[in-house]
């Protein structure tokens, strides 16, 4: 089975429509598609006609705050309209329209303006950074991506704003609550020590978290050997996905990640009890 379960439309930071990453599942031949955006699930209910050539899982990126980190949870096979979900993805959209709005009033009083209106003119119902890094880009402001972060948009940034975001426990029992499995995404692109990655997984699984992404695009194998030997010691299930936002970016693609072998599938979260249920 080929199977992408982390993926971002235009709803929040990709670049492309959910029929986009349909037909593109569809080309590279997968069996399964979650899309995943930040705290948001329109994608889903946009893409409700898809292909019966593939089976689309409705799911959910969630930011949230970890002994002062940002970490992200994925939720799969959520109830969209579940009301305990729906009050968070609101409470979540909020905090981050109204931090695009303080980088805007930062941008201005720096004698650049457009931010809000650029932003209201795309498709997204979840701001980011990087919608703010790609218009300092088309205004010439900055360069490329990377430096629009490290001049304006990290933490040392001209017009840096912390986020707001819900804690991990919070994000997993909402994903629960909606009838999903909740996934640590990505957990080897934190910056955090050996230690402090033991910890945060001590404490996913102690608030119930399903499952650990241990393949992800550009993962290097000795880093994806040792996340599915953190979520074995922990009986957690193993969770995998590009990360895909953008077909520019040439190192990626929508199911473009090292898979899982044999042994590894039998402890893949499709094979959870919860999984559809």
């Amino acid at each position: 089975m080929k199977v992408d379960l982390h993926c971002h439309s235009y709803y929040s930071d990709g670049k492309h429509s959910p029929a986009f990453l349909i037909s593109r599942a569809i080309a590279n031949h997968l069996t399964l598609l979650a899309i995943t955006d930040h705290d948001c699930t329109a994608a889903f209910g946009n893409a409700a006609d898809s292909d019966r050539r593939i089976e689309l899982i409705c799911g959910v990126e969630i930011s949230c705050s970890w002994q002062g980190k940002e970490i992200h949870i994925v939720g799969l096979c959520i109830d969209p309209l579940q009301p305990h979900l729906v009050q968070l993805l609101t409470q979540q959209q909020s905090s981050r329209y109204a931090r695009m709005l303080q980088m805007d009033e930062k941008l201005q009083a720096l004698g650049i303006t457009g931010l809000a209106e650029y932003c209201s003119s795309l498709p997204c119902q979840s701001y980011t950074r990087s919608h703010v890094a790609n218009f300092l880009v088309e205004q010439g402001i900055s360069k490329n991506h990377q430096k629009a972060f490290k001049k304006f948009l990290g933490k040392r940034g001209r017009i840096y704003v912390d986020n707001n975001w819900c804690d991990m426990a919070e994000a997993i029992d909402t994903i629960h609550a909606a009838h999903g499995l909740a996934v640590l995404s990505h957990p080897g692109r934190y910056p955090l020590g050996k230690r402090q990655l033991e910890v945060l997984l001590d404490d996913f699984t102690s608030a119930q978290g399903d499952a650990l992404e241990v393949s992800y695009g550009n993962i290097d194998p000795l880093t994806k050997a040792k996340l599915c030997e953190l979520a074995s010691s922990r009986q957690l299930y193993y969770s995998v996905g590009s990360d895909f936002h953008d077909d520019d970016a040439h190192w990626t693609d929508v199911g473009k990640f090292p898979p899982l072998d044999a042994i590894a599938e039998k402890n893949a979260i499709w094979e959870h009890p919860g999984w559809h249920s």
